[in-house]
C-alpha cells in the first residue's frame, strides 16, 4: 500500500518564536518512527521549522499555496517560494479553506499540478458534511472532489500525491469516524483510483485519515488496510500525543 505518512496540521497555532524548539521537541519525541513524519505550519513559522528539521527525520509542509509562479497576488505564496526555503509538502483543499476562503475543486487541481511540477508533495483533502453523510451520498461527493482534483494528473504523478479523507463533521468537533466508517471511505477512494488509473497505481497512493485522530483512537484507525497515515490537527500540537500516533503507524 502507500507509504505511511503522519502529517501534523498546526492550522493557525504556534508563534514563529516557539517553532524552532517545538519542532526539535517533535523530532526527539518521534525518533525511531517507522513512517514519514511531517509538520505543516503557518507561513510565518516555515523558516524556523525548516531550520529546526535539518539533520532530523522531520519533513516540513505548508498549509496552502497559490497555483501561479509569481505575480500580482497580494498575500499569496507560490510553490517556488516554498520549495526555495526547503518545504517538501503542502496541504490543499482543506475544508476550512473551502469554507472560509472559497477554495474550489478546480483550484485544488491547479495547485496540485503546480506543486507536482515544482517537486512538492500535495496533500489533497476531501470529505463530506454531516448532511451529506446522512443523505447517503458520501462517496458520490468525495468521488466528485477527487475526480476534479486529479484532472489531467498523470499515472506517474498521482503516485506522488497524498489524499487525506477528512469528514467535515469530525474536524475539530471531538467526533471521529469509527474505524469501520473511515476504512469504508478510504477503501472507496482506493477503488476509485483503480478505476481512474489502475490498481497498482491505487495501491501506491498514500491515503490518510484526518478528523480528530488522536493518541487514544489512532491504533484502531491505522490498523485498517486502506488507511496509510493521518492528517492530524490538535494532537499535532502536543509532541507526546503526536509521538503516540507516529508509533502506531507501522
Amino acid at each position: 500500500m502507500g507509504k505511511y505518512i503522519i502529517a501534523g496540521n498546526w492550522k493557525m497555532n504556534k508563534l514563529p518564536s516557539e517553532t524552532f524548539d517545538f519542532v526539535k521537541e517533535v523530532a526527539e519525541a518521534t525518533k525511531g518512527a517507522e513512517c514519514e513524519v511531517v509538520c505543516c505550519t503557518p507561513y510565518v513559522c516555515l523558516a524556523p521549522a525548516v531550520e529546526a528539521a535539518k539533520g532530523t527525520h522531520i519533513k516540513i509542509g505548508a498549509e496552502n499555496m497559490h497555483f501561479e509562479e509569481k505575480g500580482a497576488y497580494t498575500g499569496e505564496v507560490s510553490a517556488e517560494m516554498l520549495k526555495d526555503i526547503g518545504v517538501e509538502y503542502v496541504i490543499m483543499g482543506h475544508s476550512e479553506r473551502r469554507e472560509y476562503n472559497n477554495e474550489t475543486d478546480e483550484g485544488v487541481n491547479m495547485k496540485a499540478k503546480k506543486a507536482l511540477a515544482t517537486g512538492l508533495v500535495p496533500i489533497i483533502c476531501c470529505g463530506e458534511s454531516l448532511e451529506q453523510r446522512e443523505a447517503g451520498i458520501t462517496m458520490d461527493w468525495i468521488s466528485i472532489q477527487i475526480k476534479k482534483a486529479l484532472a489531467d494528473i498523470s499515472t506517474e504523478d498521482v503516485k506522488k500525491v497524498v489524499i487525506a479523507y477528512e469528514p467535515i463533521w469530525a474536524i475539530g468537533t471531538g467526533k471521529t469516524a469509527t474505524d469501520e466508517q473511515a476504512e469504508e471511505v478510504c477503501g472507496g477512494i482506493r477503488e476509485l483510483l483503480c478505476k481512474l488509473y489502475d490498481c497498482d497505481t491505487a495501491k501506491a497512493v498514500t491515503i490518510q485519515y484526518g478528523g480528530s485522530m488522536n493518541a487514544k483512537n489512532c491504533a484502531g484507525l491505522l490498523a485498517k488496510p486502506n488507511i496509510d497515515g493521518g492528517l492530524i490537527g490538535g494532537a499535532s500540537l502536543k509532541s507526546a500525543d503526536f509521538a503516540v500516533i507516529t508509533a502506531a503507524a507501522k
